[in-house]
């Protein structure tokens, strides 16, 4: 559910605390006696017309341990917009936000003469980026890639106390205190895949902070399954779109249930096609690798998943897996509970859980590829962390809030049944589906037919 991967240029598009631990988790300082302000104001250097701050913030919200937070911020300079700020929140989680400043103006330029665009770099991320140098290599910017039990745990360890504060609702804090440092009673949300996931539990604690909200690529206030089993079920209608389109002669829903059920190899096959979708939503040269390892050739197939893992690799400022981990871990629902459960019983529930699933569930893949995707294997070995709270998985969005719902029907990251499962909880949702395209479909669709959907909906009156 990443906004974008590392892989050939696919990325979209935190506070020094008191203790040494929290040092080398690679917080940034914030200056004394300034949470919730902007300091350090200044030119943001290669992006004309932004200043970039500093929001300071608590590293607990809660006020029981000590230390504060330094989130960088970009902000545009026409700050008496007509129709305010358009805050864009970026994905993984784990991306920063003010990198991808420059290509967002350019993106959304038809609404910014009406908009001041807002990024920040959420907790975590960026300068601020928590870091796991063994889970970073081993995952990259992928969800799906199992790591090895070693590299989470020292990953916990080397964030220590401080990860149980990497929610995404200690991230909702850190926006409304944005918010109020900004000096504006509303804000519009633009989100991107996780990104969606964090503008929807903003607009659920505050929703009369909230004048509108975009909503692409969307992770659904439900939650992101650590099965993928959405993304499992859809990969066949996804294969046979993208085929029709290029007119191809093979069956590639039957070549994937041969190959999976050949090779056993359906967690990589999974995790090549996701990323897959940002190098061709058409996915032919997928399509021909599952054809060909079908009947008996798996030599290209097998490159494929090489290549994808090797052109996944990122840099934590890039996408921190230390902060990736943290937050599902923190946020997600897993067969064994919450990020509270004891280790003991956790892997007899994922095995319980994987054995009561059906070939309806996971389609033409099986229980072992939805029980061992890496986001699931990391939080199993994920250390018992205090859960945070969460909203009711069916509470409604309010009425009063305008939502469009915008997917790709080629996304495997996020698949549009996400999208529609978003929209029972949100009455006053309009939703776009552009054909052909897969993730992140106003910076990466080549169809304009979304860009001009979402120019449409914050232009409205």
């Amino acid at each position: 559910m990443t906004v974008a991967l590392a892989a050939a240029g696919l990325l979209l598009v935190s506070g020094t605390c008191t203790s040494a631990a929290q040092d080398r988790a690679g917080t940034v300082a914030a200056p004394a006696g300034e949470n919730g302000g902007l300091s350090g104001a200044a030119p943001c250097p290669g992006l004309d017309g932004f200043t970039c701050s500093t929001l300071n913030v608590p590293l607990d919200h809660r006020g029981r341990t000590p230390g504060r937070l330094g989130l960088k911020v970009a902000m545009a300079g026409n700050a008496e917009a007509p129709k305010g700020v358009l805050l864009f929140l970026t994905g993984g989680p784990g991306q920063p936000g003010v990198p991808f400043a420059a290509r967002i103006r350019d993106r959304m330029a038809p609404v910014l003469k009406d908009y001041r665009l807002v990024m920040i770099d959420q907790r975590g991320t960026g300068a601020g980026a928590l870091q796991c140098p063994r889970l970073q290599k081993e995952m990259g910017a992928s969800d799906l890639t199992p790591p090895t039990e070693q590299a989470v745990k020292e990953c916990a360890a080397a964030n220590g106390e401080q990860r149980r504060f990497y929610s995404t609702g200690d991230t909702v804090a850190d926006l409304e205190l944005l918010r109020r440092a900004l000096g504006v009673r509303k804000m519009t949300l633009d989100g991107v895949s996780y990104g969606t996931y964090t503008a929807t539990r903003y607009a659920l604690a505050h929703p009369n902070r909230v004048a509108r909200l975009v909503l692409d690529s969307v992770v659904p206030q439900t939650g992101y399954d650590p099965m993928d089993l959405a993304a499992l079920r859809a990969a066949p209608r996804v294969l046979r779109e993208a085929c029709a389109a290029i007119e191809c002669t093979t069956d590639p829903a039957a070549d994937l249930a041969k190959v999976v059920d050949t090779y056993g190899n359906g967690v990589d096959v999974i995790d090549a096609l996701t990323t897959w979708g940002f190098v061709d939503p058409d996915y032919a040269e997928m399509i021909d690798a599952l054809h060909r390892a079908a009947e008996g050739d798996p030599g290209l197939l097998r490159g494929l998943i090489a290549g994808t893992r090797q052109g996944n690799a990122a840099t934590a400022e890039e996408l921190s897996q230390g902060l990736h981990a943290s937050t599902l871990c923190l946020d997600g629902r897993y067969p064994w509970g919450r990020s509270d459960a004891p280790m003991a019983g956790r892997r007899e529930a994922l095995e319980k859980a994987g054995a009561e699933l059906t070939p309806r569930d996971y389609g033409p893949f099986d229980a072992a590829t939805a029980t061992g995707l890496g986001s699931m294997l990391s939080c199993l070995h994920w250390p018992p962390t205090p859960a945070p709270p969460l909203p009711s998985p069916h509470r409604r969005l309010p009425g009063s809030v305008p939502v469009l719902l915008l997917g790709g029907d080629r996304d495997l990251s996020t698949p549009v049944e996400w999208l529609y499962d978003q929209k029972k909880l949100t009455p006053r949702a309009e939703v776009v589906v552009v054909e052909g395209a897969a993730h992140s479909v106003q910076s990466r669709a080549a169809s304009d037919e979304g860009r001009e959907a979402v120019y449409d909906f914050l232009l409205r009156r």
